[in-house]
């Protein structure tokens, strides 16, 4: 047995290694943080939960504050105007893009050079990841842990100015992933013709022999869509089927869906688009194909988020009055960075009587059994390294934080 305790993810995990004739034979998964949000909602006011749990992360906040507006509203079964609906795309699309800058820059080219890969300058790369947050500040008056959403919409009422200069903020970011990370592609030979840093990783690790590395069981949810997918097999799914287990080390909870783990996150969402298509059909859910689903994201979020600028209707009422003393149950599924997020809420007159919360990293880094391993701990079978563990480990984007919660 090996202990390698990792630092930098929002607090720290242990991986705790067994190894056999020099491979790693199981891994178990132990997050020793509590943080308690769950038990701090019980009994307060359910707006009180929108401060609250933005602060549940530093990375992902404004995704928590989503889910739980949508949580609220569930109850009653209220529906915001478009306005606001697309306001808050537009806000959620930047935090994912600058997300998924920070990971990719500050998380895996790092790792990836000490394996021998290039040397990559970060600074300009985060000064981009700062400028989407600014789309966000223009909506949410702040960034992080903005609380401009609430039950009923936004409160924020955007000018045709706001709009012209998130779409410059935009544009700048676009730039930089074209010219720098990867440019518009159709399909994998599109891919290899251009130019860019996820190109030279690809290259990097053909030559390691790592394409094939770290493949899960192949199956996916992307719940906010009601979307599982085995495979290249796309079905329907339900979040009634999801299990809390408590884990057997450490403070947090796994997830199966019917008793089976399923993966989360880009790769899921990403598996109706061609160029991801072509990589699995080639590598399935290897190493590479979870790195390139999230770098390829970015430029569909982006697109995404130019068109929802586009269609927003300034005219529109931004918020709508809500009845803050209701009774009933909610949920909010959101797709945040690393995959698929739920908000669950019980309310009695206002207040909370239980709250839930079922995070992404619950999906991928479950701390299951050898026979029965999570995403990541059946990705990490068979390598022959802590250091290229922990790639991998990291290749899901690890949050102790929102683990926990």
């Amino acid at each position: 047995m090996k202990l390698d305790i990792l630092q930098k993810v929002e607090g720290e995990v242990r991986l705790h290694y067994r190894f056999k004739d020099s491979f790693i034979e199981h891994v178990e998964i132990e997050f020793v943080h509590y943080r308690g949000i769950e038990e701090i909602l019980k009994g307060r006011d359910l707006f009180d939960a929108l401060v609250i749990n933005p602060r549940i992360c530093g990375i992902c906040g404004h995704s928590h504050l989503i889910a739980t507006a949508r949580a609220i509203e569930d109850i009653v079964d209220f529906r915001i105007t478009n306005k606001a609906y697309l306001i808050r795309e537009i806000t959620l699309s930047s935090e994912l893009v600058q997300n998924h800058i920070k990971w990719f820059y500050l998380v895996i080219l790092p790792l990836l050079e000490k394996l021998g890969f290039k040397k990559i300058d970060f600074l300009k790369a985060l000064s981009k990841a700062s400028v989407a947050n600014k789309i966000i500040a223009i909506f949410g008056g702040q960034y992080p842990h903005t609380s401009y959403a609430l039950a009923g919409g936004v409160v924020c009422d955007p000018t045709n100015l706001d709009i012209l200069k998130a779409l410059n903020f935009l544009n700048e970011v676009r730039e930089f992933y074209s010219s720098f990370v990867l440019d518009r592609i159709e399909g994998f030979d599109d891919f290899l013709k251009k130019r860019g840093v996820l190109k030279d990783i690809f290259l990097f690790l053909k030559r390691k022999k790592l394409l094939n590395i770290a493949k899960a069981h192949d199956r996916f949810l992307y719940l906010e869509k009601g979307k599982k997918i085995i495979g290249v097999k796309e079905l329907k799914a339900d979040t009634k089927y999801l299990k809390e287990i408590k884990s057997s080390l450490g403070y947090a909870k796994s997830v199966t869906y019917k008793d089976k783990f399923y993966e989360v996150g880009s790769i899921a969402r990403m598996m109706d688009k061609k160029f991801i298509k072509d990589l699995h059909r080639r590598y399935k859910d290897s190493l590479f194909t979870r790195i390139a689903a999230r770098v390829y994201e970015i430029g569909v979020l982006l697109d995404r988020m130019e068109d929802n600028l586009k269609k927003l209707d300034l005219s529109e009422k931004s918020y709508l009055k809500f009845d803050r003393k209701i009774s009933g149950f909610g949920e909010g599924v959101i797709e945040a960075p690393r995959g698929s997020l739920i908000h669950r809420v019980w309310a009695n007159q206002g207040k909370i009587e239980r709250y839930q919360i079922i995070t992404p990293t619950q999906f991928n880094l479950s701390n299951g059994t050898k026979e029965n391993p999570s995403p990541a701990q059946k990705a990490i079978v068979g390598l022959s390294s802590e250091s290229l563990a922990e790639l991998v480990f990291r290749s899901f984007d690890i949050c102790s934080v929102c683990t926990t919660h």
